[in-house]
């Protein structure tokens, strides 16, 4: 029975990596003319990664609570040194690209503690993770090289805005010759 389980879950993972790298190609590729392989890979992963509410939450705190704002996160990457920090603010990064460009609604015209707009502070935020990230050395078995966490800082508005091309894309249920997407 557990056989079948793993199958399934694998099956679908499957289908669930097909899709969006359908939708991450389509997007950045021909509507927004990006020909970064290796950022749209990124990308697409990211949203199959974060289909996982454990994904999204990942981050734990000191006391083992789940760090479910930004400003937690940014505390307990403070606590972490190396790879752990970078991990941290790099999770910080795809956290807020993935909240700025699939639910921007969801961020604007709230306000932080410190009253500034809680959309544009997720950009500057995101921004920042990854090029801290970008910064700190990886070890020579790391998947997502430096230089791309660079760019992802560099071009994160337009990977949010990528991100929105996707979403609109997989709300309208059907591909550009009008078949079904899933």
């Amino acid at each position: 029975m557990q056989f079948e389980n793993d199958a399934s879950s694998s099956s679908i993972n499957h289908t669930l990596e097909r899709f969006f790298a359908g939708l991450s190609e389509y997007a950045f590729h021909s509507q927004l003319g990006v020909a970064d392989t290796q950022l749209v890979n990124y990308i697409s992963k990211l949203l199959v990664r974060f289909t996982k509410t454990d994904t999204l939450h990942r981050i734990r705190q000191l006391n083992g609570q789940r760090a479910t704002e930004v400003v937690t996160m940014m505390t307990e990457a403070q606590h972490r040194i190396g790879l752990a920090k970078r991990e941290v603010h790099r999770h910080i990064g795809d956290f807020t690209l993935f909240w700025t460009g699939l639910y921007p609604e969801s961020l604007r015209g709230l306000q932080g503690p410190d009253r500034t707009d809680q959309f544009v502070s997720y950009c500057h935020q995101g921004k920042k993770a990854y090029e801290i990230a970008s910064e700190i050395e990886a070890d020579e078995n790391s998947e997502v090289p430096n230089e791309l966490l660079h760019r992802l800082s560099d071009q994160f508005e337009m990977c949010a805005y990528g991100l929105r091309e996707i979403r609109r894309q997989w709300e309208s249920g059907a591909g550009s010759d009008g078949s079904i997407l899933i």
